[in-house]
């Protein structure tokens, strides 16, 4: 992620105190990703992760902080935000809002087999269920409604063909949210973003999902979705993978049943989540913010993908 705000040691170390973690040791800058600051921070009590948040605020960030907080305390694998001496799990740093949170055990799993995505749906499940009970409710906040939004700010810089596409695929959403299959899905907080990037694993074993800052309540089969079109698919076409997609499916399925409903949706459903992704790698490739670190990530991977997901049939979800 890109590095918009610098820290140094001595920064850290002055800022740190509020916490119970002993002297800051060492801070190092994260070059992945591309909507906040993050850095792995070393301390006498351990490793941890220091966020400062670029574009979310302090009135949207206790919803992220506190879920993270809420699946932590239910057994699910996640980050867990420190408190400091006042108890506050939110704070300021560089007078933007910053938080540190544990750090996660194991690495990515950037080439997943069936297994790596059986242990994605099972907890991508239990997940959900542990989240039905939390009270703080926050919209997502890439969902239609910021689509219609940044739609016609990228369209300019689209050739025809993906002009045309982008058009017909929001006209095709609009028209499958104001549908009855569409609100009779099951919702609630999910992740929303979780790529493999975004999963540890040691060797098998899932050690946990991070990266909250894109979650939001809505339908658990938009999380699904996004989650298959990633772990799930060719890397070059965008084709599913089917075995991988099944093992994913079978184990999500085991751990919380689909319904009939989500049956009827899943494959527009992966059709949006593939908009979501090709509408915001638009915006940030050709709208870039300045960074220190900045990858911008290839939007055409996503428009691939979207189009494999309108002429290629979705595996049954159970």
């Amino acid at each position: 992620m890109a590095v918009f705000t610098s820290v140094s040691l001595d920064d850290l170390a002055q800022w740190a105190r509020q916490f119970p973690l002993g002297k800051v040791l060492a801070i190092k800058g994260i070059s992945s990703g591309i909507e906040n600051s993050n850095f792995f921070v070393t301390t006498e009590a351990g490793e941890y992760v220091l966020t400062i948040f670029e574009k979310l605020t302090f009135e949207q960030l206790p919803f992220y902080l506190y879920l993270m907080r809420h699946l932590a305390d239910r057994g699910i694998l996640v980050p867990a935000p420190v408190a400091n001496t006042e108890g506050e799990i939110l704070n300021s740093l560089h007078g933007k809002p910053a938080c540190i949170v544990t750090k996660l055990e194991g690495k990515c799993q950037m080439a997943p087999t069936p297994v790596h995505c059986a242990e994605v749906g099972t907890m991508l499940a239990k997940l959900h269920l542990a989240a039905r009970d939390f009270k703080m409710r926050q919209p997502n906040l890439r969902g239609l409604d910021w689509w219609n939004e940044t739609t016609p700010t990228v369209l300019p810089y689209l050739p025809d063909d993906s002009q045309h596409l982008l058009r017909a695929e929001m006209h095709f959403q609009e028209a499958f949210a104001a549908s009855e299959p569409y609100h009779q899905l099951p919702r609630g907080p999910i992740h929303a973003d979780l790529f493999r990037n975004n999963v540890m694993f040691d060797g098998d074993r899932l050690t946990g999902f991070f990266d909250f800052y894109f979650a939001g309540c809505d339908t658990w089969l938009f999380d699904v979705a996004v989650t298959v079109n990633d772990w799930c698919i060719d890397l070059d076409s965008g084709a599913l993978d089917v075995a991988r997609a099944r093992e994913m499916l079978d184990a999500y399925h085991a751990a919380r049943p689909f319904s009939a409903a989500e049956q009827i949706a899943w494959q527009p459903m992966l059709r949006a989540g593939a908009l979501r992704f090709w509408i915001s790698r638009l915006y940030d490739f050709y709208l870039p913010r300045d960074a220190e670190l900045l990858t911008a990530h290839d939007p055409t991977h996503f428009e691939r993908i979207l189009r494999k997901r309108i002429t290629e049939p979705a595996p049954s979800l159970f």
